[in-house]
């Protein structure tokens, strides 16, 4: 295996799986004088994309109706 000029390696397919390194999987790298390992990071999980947008959106709606009047409108018909 051979690293790209700009420090590159790929992983090969099976190692990737058997260490659980998905697809946008945060890594660390440590150096103990003569290797080189690669590790999952323990970096505290980000808030999911769905969170963010509730977080955004919350407040945001300008409907002066109760909860319960706009399920009543959704009801009729």
């Amino acid at each position: 295996m051979r690293v790209t000029s700009k420090g590159q390696v790929t992983i090969p397919a099976n190692l990737r799986e058997l260490a659980g390194l998905l697809p946008n999987t945060e890594v660390d790298f440590t150096f103990d004088g003569t290797a080189v390992r690669i590790t999952q990071a323990t970096a505290a999980k980000r808030e999911s994309r769905g969170a963010r947008l509730v977080t955004h959106l919350r407040g945001r709606g300008d409907v002066a109706m109760s909860t319960d009047a706009i399920l009543a409108l959704t009801r009729e018909a």
